[in-house]
């Protein structure tokens, strides 16, 4: 029987979902660090995404969406350089 995976660990499988769609763009992104009691995840955003002006819909109507439906403790997601 195998162990159930951490949120950490749902986060980037997740991300992984999202990720080609940014790759097309010549961007990325990266997990930082969750931080439980506020159900924040914190991602760094790299290549294009880093400069890009539509990066903050694109955090909040694909990423965080698709996070959340993902891994239902994610309240919202935060970019940090």
């Amino acid at each position: 029987m195998s162990a159930e995976p951490t949120i950490e660990e749902r986060i980037i499988s997740a991300l992984q979902e999202v990720r080609p769609y940014l790759n097309m763009d010549n961007g990325d992104v990266e997990f930082v660090r969750f931080e439980p009691e506020l159900g924040v995840a914190e991602l760094r955003f790299t290549g294009a995404c880093s400069s890009c002006a539509m990066l903050p819909m694109t955090m909040r109507a694909g990423i965080e969406r698709s996070l959340r439906a993902a891994v239902p403790e994610i309240r919202r997601i935060e970019a940090v350089r």
